[in-house]
Formats: C-alpha cells, structure tokens, sequence
C-alpha cells in the first residue's frame, strides 16, 4: 500500500502551535486518519534527535521533522488505537518510549462544564485540577484548568523537564476550561500551568484546585491520590444524628504548626500524624468536643497564620501531605472528638503564582480596584457575581467537608463580605444595583453555601465570624436568614474581656458589661469565643490581662471560665488558655507547656477539664442556649459588690445557679433568692485549692428556705469566695 501523500499539517497552524497561541493542540497532534487511507501521527519534541512511531507488535514509522523547531510527523499504513503505539524519542543523551497525550479523548463532559458554567457543580474538585485515572487502559494524569481569557495553556513539570512546548491543553470552548491527559505520570508528580495570558504575557500559575503543594516557599502543585482507608464510619453515623444546637460544644482552638513546636529551630515541626495522637490524648483528658483549627489550607505567608490561602483545597505541607492530615481527622473521629477547620472564603492574596489576574484579567477577583482589594489586609476580594467563583469556593467548601472529613467550616471575615464598604471610606466604594451597601452577590453565595453545605451532609456545621449586628446570621436561609449553624458572639467576648481586665475597685462602673448581652443573647446561635485575636499584637495572654498580683490573676481567669461555661452559648478556647500561657501567642514558637509544672498552672488546667467535664454531663448548661426561657436573673443589679447570679435551665425544668463575686474581698451569708427549696449541691468552686484557690466555700453545699426573694420562690445565705463562682444544682440533680 502506499504512503498518503496529503499529510503535512497546514503552515499556519504549526506556526500557531510552535508560537504557543494554539487553542486546539489535538486538531494537529497525535492520531489522525487521513482521507485516502491510513494515518498521520504527529509530535512536538524540540530537542529530539529522532522520532518514531513504534507499535506494539514492533512496527515502526520514523516521523519527519517538517519544521526545525521540533515539528515531527509520521505516517502510518493504519488507524492505531491509543494504547496500540508509543512514541520513541531519541536524544542525544537517552530515548523514551512514551504514550501520546494527544491520542486521547476530552476527560470532561458536557455536562460538568454546563453545571460549573452556572456555578452549580456541587463536586468540581472531581473534575477541575490533577486527577489519577486511567483513560482506555492507560494510567496517566488529567489536568484540567478554568483560565478562559488565557490565550493558550500548557501543563509543565517534572515529568517534562518545564517545558511548556511539550503539553500544550486544549480549550473547551465557552466553558473557558483548557485539558490535557498525560499518560504515565503519577502521584508525587510536581506541576503548575504555563499560560500565554490574555494580555500576551507568558505566566505559570499555580493549580487553584490541588490537592497537594510544595512546601512553602515552594509553590508548585503536586499531582496527589488518596490511599487513606477511613476509620470513622461510627462517627459520621452518629454525627448525623446530632444537633449541636441542644448539645454539649465546647471548642479548643489550635494554630496545628505551634502546638507543640520544638524548641529548636533544627528540628522538624511536629506533623499531623504525631500531632493526632498527642492532640487527641489532651482533648480527651480535658473533655472538649471539638478542635478547631486556624487555617490549615495552604498559604504562602506563615505570619498570616494561614488567613492568605492560595490552596483552597490543599492542606498545608508544612506538616505532611493530604493523607497525613486524613490520618489527624480520623484518629480525631476515634477518639470521639470533632473537627473544625477555619475557612477563608473572604479574600486572597496577590502572589503573582496564585489565583491574582489569573489568565491576564480579574478573572477570581473584581476588575474595578473599589471592589476588588481588601483595604486592611493587602489582598484582594472575590468576585462573588461570577458563577465560576461561587462554584470554586462551594467546591471547596464541600472538599473539606466529605473528603476530608471536617465536620464543620468556621468561615472567616464574614463581615467584610457582606458589606461592600468594609472599611472604607467615602468615595472608596460602589453601592449595589439599589444603591445600598450590601453586597448582594456575596449574601447569596453565603445562602447557597450554608443551604448546600447542610442539605448534603446532615451534622456538619457552619459557624460565622460576624462581628456587626447583621440579623439572622445564623436563621435557616428559608426564613431568610443566611443559615449558618451558629455565629461568635464578638459583642459578648469584647465587653466580658473589658471588664475581667479592670482592677475590681472599678468594675462596679461597668457592671453593664456584663449583663448587657443577655438582651441579645438569644438572637443568634452563639459561640462565645475566647480566640486567637484576643492574645496577640500587644493584646497579651489572657492570664496577663488580669490585674493584681499572681493569686488574683489565676483567681480572675477561673472566674472568667466559669461565667463563661455557664453564660448561655457554645464555648471556644484557644491553645495556651486552658492553663494560663503567659506569653502572646507567636506561630514562630511553641506553647510553654513546662509551666504545669507549677501549681497555679496545673490548677487551672484542672478546672478547665472539669468545666467540660461537668457541662456535658448537665444539661443545664447547653440545652437550651438559644432560649430565653432557659435563663433566669437571680443577681444582675449588685454592681457595687462585683456580683452577679443567674440560673440556667434544662428542657425538663431542673436548674443550675451560677453565682460569681468578681471582687477580691469574700462575701459571707451572701443572700440569694433560688429557683426552689431544698439542698444544693456546689458542685464547682473556683476558689476550690486543688485549682490553686483559697478553699473558701459552702462546705459542698447550700440549704435553701422556701421563703421568696423577689421573683423567686426560696432564699439561701451563700458564701461567696474571692475572685470566685460557684455553680449549685439542686439534690436530686447533683
């Protein structure tokens, strides 16, 4: 048979392809049947010496270089099916025998580009990145990339020394997404996109859907695949069951990379999976619920904490690779203790390899610089009105959630989304469409994610930081609210620390501090947060913001936790807190965990276990946190003694009182009206000495006459202790 004779490929589209502004590679490369008779199979290898065409019963077709820049073409007496033949390249130093990318089919179909076209790809992690698959038999990667006003895209590596020559991807159409099958390349493999943006620019990009990175400062994505076989099944079948609304929830907030730092600076960080059992073993002992993690999503800046997230999808290598942190999240699960990850939804950074003009335009962000720079944190905003981007963010959202097990996504700087004027000033920003400041995308993209996030996976949570008075943050969106799970109460945080860091003889002048949430406490699902912020840039720890001498600060910080677990609302605690870290929190250093070596410190660390200890087991203290029937004053007017009381109370009725004295002088037969008669059990005192207090107390317990007392039905003289609270219940509740 002869040879066609009609199989060069036209000259202005080689030149397109060589010039790198070709959008269908495939039109030109690989297999293509000619029309009168067999095939052309053709190849880009610049620095090849050779060529050829090899079949798999041995067959070969040399292929003619027809351009000088590394155009090859061979001809072949027949049609040859993807997996039937390789490509032999020959260097002057080595030859390959490689599979042909450009044999193969697209990966995405119609309908993952549709859906994803109207942000309504509930599962694009599936699709959009670095996938390991298997295409006609054949192992390989698929990389596929939104970049629609790039004018060509090219996936580079170490599986093709860099050079973008190699694997130009072709455009699918309006979709705006670009593609490429790479046979033989597998896990561990390093890549980034190589584009010709649309202002002509050559640019490599970071793969904003990676599952796996560099470690910083490193920046390539790195082609990942699971192996991790789940251990927590029992847990998500009974995280499904749960309402965390009515439940026990009590938060230990961890920055993962200096929770147990070495001292050393040669030594290696600690990693997820020793971090699993070490983490696990203390939030067992002390009876949190939960731990949240300050964001462990990968970001260039360690100062940021993790807040500039260039991997929405990646956890941070610093620590280990995806599966590691599976293991932390699982072993987690085992122990019965939940996961929270911070999530940053808000904003990005400019690093000129992430996400910032990605393909040459305001592609993630917004063009107009009113709207797409965030003025306080020197990123930029996104652009909630492009369906791509509300579709990136729900993907990751859901990523963190069902494959890597998270069982809630505390969302970041919610407020900076909803207002188009966060903090700026006059002039500095567009009003919407009905000259307002909200941001209108940004509400609906918030509505969607909560409403998706909590229709697919039954006892996940979402939690808000929300610092304004925006109404129904945490109402379901079909009463119209934007339905997260539960908000932080950043009123209740900032006023209750104002006035646990006065000396005692002032307090009585901002005694309003402290009652003043209870008029709005019920109007959102609150966590009452003790965070991070609260212990950095000259905030000072918490034991350090107390006054008076060491006594009386330790004797303040477990009055604060002791109001706080009884106040109505979840708990959150950052590291170092529950035993009395001196220093400011620095995510260059470890905690100073050698301070429980002293008594005053391991006293406090006693309390706090036996705070969550005593909350999960009375359901007075978290049943009915978001109702007001489930308060009771029994003290809010003793402004001039530093005292406070209230009773809380479980869905059958039974109370429990908490009674604080927040000056140091104590208070003897203190009177106190009390929800019935009868026997209570002090069943905690701050001042108690095995928490390093005084031991002034009720002897264990308090004897209430049936006598009223204002509103209530009985009376009790009470001791009050020093810098102290005591929680009473009744006998047969004890």
């Amino acid at each position: 048979m002869s040879a066609p004779t009609k199989w060069r490929a036209p000259r202005a589209e080689v030149d397109r392809l060589l010039e790198g502004a070709h959008g269908d590679p495939h039109a030109l490369l690989g297999i293509h049947e000619l029309p009168d008779g067999g095939a052309v199979v053709r190849a880009v290898r610049p620095e090849a010496s050779e060529v050829a065409v090899v079949t798999a019963n041995g067959e070969e077709f040399p292929a003619e270089r027809t351009d000088e820049s590394g155009f090859f073409e061979a001809v072949a007496p027949r049609t040859l099916a993807p997996t039937e033949y390789w490509l032999r390249v020959a260097y002057p130093d080595a030859t390959y025998h490689l599979r042909d990318p450009y044999a193969f089919w697209p990966t995405l179909g119609e309908v993952d580009l549709h859906l994803a076209g109207e942000g309504r790809h509930e599962e694009l992690w599936r699709r959009l990145g670095a996938h390991v698959v298997e295409v006609d038999g054949q192992p390989g990667v698929a990389f596929a990339v939104w970049a629609p006003n790039a004018r060509s895209v090219r996936v580079v590596g170490d599986f093709n020394s860099w050079d973008g020559r190699l694997h130009p991807m072709r455009s699918l159409g309006s979709s705006g997404v670009w593609e490429l099958f790479v046979p033989e390349v597998g896990p561990g493999s390093r890549y980034k996109f190589e584009m010709v943006t649309a202002d002509g620019e050559l640019a490599l990009r970071a793969d904003p859907y990676a599952f796996h990175t560099d470690v910083p400062p490193g920046n390539a994505s790195v082609v990942f695949h699971s192996t991790h076989e789940w251990q927590d099944d029992e847990w998500l079948a009974r995280r499904a069951e749960r309402d965390l609304l009515h439940e026990p929830f009590s938060i230990y907030e961890v920055h993962p990379g200096s929770w147990l730092q070495p001292d050393r600076e040669d030594l290696e960080p600690v990693g997820y999976r020793e971090l699993a059992h070490r983490l696990a073993d203390h939030c067992e002992a002390l009876g949190f619920t939960h731990v949240e993690f300050l964001p462990v999503a990968e970001h260039p800046y360690a100062p940021s904490w993790g807040y500039q997230v260039t991997g929405q999808f990646a956890p941070t290598a610093r620590l280990g690779n995806p599966d590691d942190f599976r293991y932390l999240v699982d072993h987690l699960h085992q122990r019965g203790i939940g996961v929270i990850v911070d999530w940053v939804p808000a904003h990005f950074p400019k690093d000129s390899w992430a996400l910032a003009r990605f393909d040459g335009t305001a592609l993630y962000e917004h063009a107009d610089p009113r709207q797409a720079e965030h003025p306080d944190w020197g990123t930029l905003v996104f652009n909630y009105a492009r369906n791509e981007v509300r579709n990136f963010l729900l993907a990751s959202a859901l990523y963190w959630i069902e494959e890597l097990h998270v069982d809630g996504l505390r969302v970041d700087a919610v407020a900076s989304m909803l207002y188009l004027d966060y903090s700026r000033d006059e002039g500095e920003w567009v009003p919407n469409e009905y000259g307002g400041n909200e941001n209108l995308a940004a509400i609906e993209f918030l509505k969607q994610l909560n409403a998706v996030v909590y229709g697919r996976n039954p006892g996940a949570v979402t939690i808000a930081e929300e610092s304004t008075a925006w109404p129904g943050v945490s109402r379901p969106v079909h009463l119209d609210g934007l339905g997260f799970g539960f908000k932080w109460n950043m009123g209740w945080m900032h006023d209750t620390l104002s006035y646990f860091s006065r000396d005692p003889i002032h307090r009585q002048h901002h005694h309003g501090e402290l009652t003043f949430g209870l008029l709005y406490a019920w109007s959102e699902n609150y966590v009452l947060p003790l965070s991070h912020d609260e212990v950095v840039h000259g905030k000072r720890s918490l034991l350090d913001k107390m006054p008076g001498d060491r006594w009386q600060k330790f004797a303040n910080v477990r009055a604060l936790y002791a109001y706080m677990w009884a106040h109505p609302g979840k708990q959150l605690l950052f590291m170092g807190g529950e035993f009395g870290q001196w220093k400011e929190w620095s995510e260059e250093r470890g905690l100073d965990w050698h301070l429980l070596e002293e008594p005053d410190h391991a006293g406090l660390q006693h309390l706090v276990g036996d705070l969550n200890a005593t909350y999960r087991r009375l359901p007075q203290l978290h049943e009915r946190d978001s109702e007001p029937d489930g308060f009771q004053w029994i003290e809010a007017d003793a402004a001039d003694e530093n005292v406070i009381g209230f009773a809380r109370f479980a869905a059958d009725g039974s109370p429990l009182v908490c009674l604080a004295n927040l000056s140091p002088q104590p208070r003897e037969g203190r009177r106190f009206g009390l929800p019935a008669a009868g026997t209570w059990h002090e069943v905690l005192n701050t001042d108690a000495g095995l928490y390093g207090g005084s031991d002034v107390g009720n002897g264990g317990q308090v004897v209430a006459d049936s006598e009223p007392l204002g509103q209530l039905p009985a009376r009790a003289e009470v001791v009050l202790p020093p810098l102290g609270v005591i929680w009473l219940v009744p006998d047969d509740t004890a």
